[in-house]
């Protein structure tokens, strides 16, 4: 009888801790192995070779992990709910990553946090979403390791006394770990580098998923060019009005053009992809149209997702460059996009009326907020547009989404009207209509052109027809805009435009890029820079039913960018612009693209960064004279910010 009572004794108070401690970070590691084979797909080809490598990431993540399995199991009493609390919110965060990935190609980032809230929108224009087979092995088996804590709970149960002790130190190591004192000494213990900024897809192949996001929110904080104060912003500001004084505006003779810039979703000249052959020129009217305009190779900085990051990069001039790793720059404080000088204003200041029309809700990227604050006096979404009134026949909707042609009809009608009131206008129109998903049955298996392929199976090719029957509804709608406005008097530049190319996944998960040997496998991080700037790359033109507008550079071919294009119009239309924008006109001669990911020079070529770039040591100065501006404007105290929205020359 005494032995009996005698196993049914608790360990002692000192053994009790010790295996709670050990409990807590065995279940930190197997969440931490959970969360890596769900989001790379194999435990035994990609999470223990990352183990093997790299061992202290994995014990690092285990550790994070392990310290909010022990806060919520002296919280609740339970070691084992702990532990599945944890393991509930990792499992989740692990398939929002895999969603991203099968969405858009690259990983999940902390600037992705900001759209948290209108996650329900996204999964809403991203199709049917379903688990992975990993996924439910993984939960599986975390599933098991709870059970286990559970019958070894009397082991692990600590008193009420103890639970407070064990609550305030995991609270205080916590807190350490989440800061960027405690990221610095700990991170460099456990081999991860927490000073040197790296593109998302590279940190996550490297790092794991936890301890990239983890390592993106603790990175050093954006630096302060040397010597800043007053005097040092004063003298980049004289510097800035040097390189710039030979920026003029043109004389302005005649009526002031109308502006329409298109934002065509997906679109890019697909009949450069190699194997597919077409019936006929998917892209018939832009490349018509290429021979009266100005157009080239457009680089973007996505590829699949990020329209509303790229309308900021072009609207504002800024990129996440110029921000703390993890910012998502279309949630900043709203003062903020009021700041530096955006591009709509130029146009405003000179009497123009600037509406954006979008092909869908109001939802996403925060538009209701920046937009007018960017001088955008009426903001007009799908529903909208359905409200003005104009002449129709037919249906408003292509797939799942608002027609091209039918939002056009809508810029037109908003151009009368302005005209009307005696303004020109500037319209920045966001179409929808070749948005993902890319089902087979989204168009009613309608393709106009035919297309086939030596590679692609007969059931990715017709994933493949549905992105070309998109492409071709959009060039159809371009040349409808373009004839419509050669009826009309006022002079008017179209500005027509791809985002980014779509993200094509075909039946196995590879992508279309991946099947025709454009690049090696999804994975952006495996690329090289020259693989990056094709797939990240998409085709734009200039055009305008007055080509005295063009100043001779009709049917001229020219690398322009995201960030490049609003500089690259404001010359051509010889507006007064802000010290900004003659600052930002002065980058793109040499500068196309500058991310984490990649750099583009003048001329269209690729490299991993801007330090990798062979660029003159006048033009590192200028991209050391912008990023003393924008730390100036959204870090520091602001010296100069008013002056360079203040025009050029002044």
């Amino acid at each position: 009888m005494g032995k009996r009572e005698q196993k049914k004794n608790p360990p002692r108070p000192w053994v009790r801790r010790c295996l709670f401690a050990a409990g807590a970070l065995a279940m930190g590691l197997a969440v931490t192995v959970a969360v890596q084979w769900i989001v790379t797909g194999s435990v035994f080809q990609e999470v223990w070779p990352w183990f093997v490598e790299s061992p202290g990431y994995l014990l690092l993540t285990g550790l994070l992990y392990g310290v909010v399995i022990a806060f919520l199991g002296a919280a609740t009493g339970s070691l084992a709910a702990g532990g599945a609390i944890t393991a509930v919110l990792a499992l989740i965060l692990s398939l929002v990553d895999y969603f991203k990935n099968a969405i858009n190609g690259t990983p999940l980032e902390a600037a992705d946090f900001g759209m948290a809230g209108q996650l329900g929108e996204v999964a809403g224009v991203a199709g049917e979403l379903r688990p992975p087979k990993d996924f439910w092995m993984a939960l599986a088996a975390l599933v098991l390791c709870v059970g286990a804590m559970v019958l070894l709970r009397r082991f692990t149960r600590l008193q009420k006394r103890e639970r407070l002790g064990c609550g305030a130190v995991c609270l205080v190591l916590g807190v350490f770990l989440c800061s960027g004192v405690g990221a610095k000494l700990v991170g460099p213990v456990f081999g991860v580098d927490v000073y040197t900024r790296t593109a998302a897809s590279v940190s996550h192949d490297r790092y794991g998923l936890t301890l990239s996001l983890w390592r993106d929110c603790f990175l050093q904080s954006m630096a302060g060019p040397e010597g800043y104060s007053q005097a040092y912003m004063e003298d980049v500001l004289a510097q800035i009005d040097e390189l710039t004084a030979d920026y003029a505006a043109g004389e302005g003779s005649g009526e002031a053009p109308n502006v329409i810039m298109v934002l065509s979703e997906s679109f890019y000249d697909l009949t450069r992809l190699p194997d597919l052959t077409y019936e006929r020129d998917p892209l018939e009217n832009f490349h018509a149209l290429e021979s009266e305009s100005i157009s080239g190779t457009f680089h973007s900085h996505y590829l699949g997702y990020g329209t509303g990051y790229l309308e900021m990069s072009m609207l504002q001039g800024i990129t996440g460059l110029d921000f703390n790793p993890g910012t998502n720059i279309c949630f900043l404080t709203d003062d903020s996009y009021s700041r530096l000088d955006a591009m709509p204003w130029a146009l405003v200041n000179q009497g123009y009326t600037a509406q954006m029309l979008h092909g869908y809700n109001d939802s996403l990227y925060n538009r209701t907020i920046t937009y007018p604050r960017m001088g955008f006096s009426k903001l007009l979404f799908s529903q909208d547009v359905q409200q003005l009134g104009f002449d129709w026949k037919g249906g408003m909707y292509g797939g799942y989404y608002l027609m091209d042609s039918y939002l056009f009809e809508g810029v037109l009608h908003q151009m009368e009207e302005i005209n009307a009131s005696g303004s020109p206008a500037f319209l920045y129109a966001i179409t929808m209509e070749n948005h993902q998903p890319f089902d087979a049955e989204k168009f009613n298996y309608e393709c106009q052109i035919g297309v086939e392929s030596q590679t692609l199976s007969e059931e990715n090719m017709a994933i493949v027809r549905v992105m070309l029957e998109g492409i071709t509804r959009a060039d159809q709608a371009l040349g409808a805009l373009t004839d419509a406005l050669r009826e009309v008097e006022r002079p008017t530049i179209v500005v027509f435009f791809g985002d980014h190319r779509p993200n094509l996944f075909m039946t196995d998960g590879d992508t279309v890029y991946t099947k025709l040997g454009l690049c090696p496998s999804n994975d952006a991080a495996e690329w090289t820079p020259e693989q990056v700037n094709d797939l990240y790359s998409t085709d734009y033109l200039i055009w305008a039913n007055d080509p005295t507008l063009l100043k001779g550079q009709a049917g001229t071919r020219q690398e322009s960018s995201i960030t490049a294009l609003a500089p690259q119009l404001l010359e051509l239309l010889g507006t007064p612009v802000s010290r900004w924008w003659a600052l930002q006109n002065e980058v793109r001669q040499f500068s196309l693209t500058n991310t984490d990911l990649y750099f583009v020079d003048g001329e269209g070529r690729a490299y991993t960064s801007a330090a990798d770039a062979p660029l003159t040591e006048e033009q590192r100065h200028i991209l050391e004279l912008r990023s003393a501006v924008t730390y100036d404007a959204f870090y520091g105290k602001q010296y100069i910010t008013a002056a360079m929205n203040e025009p050029a020359g002044s």
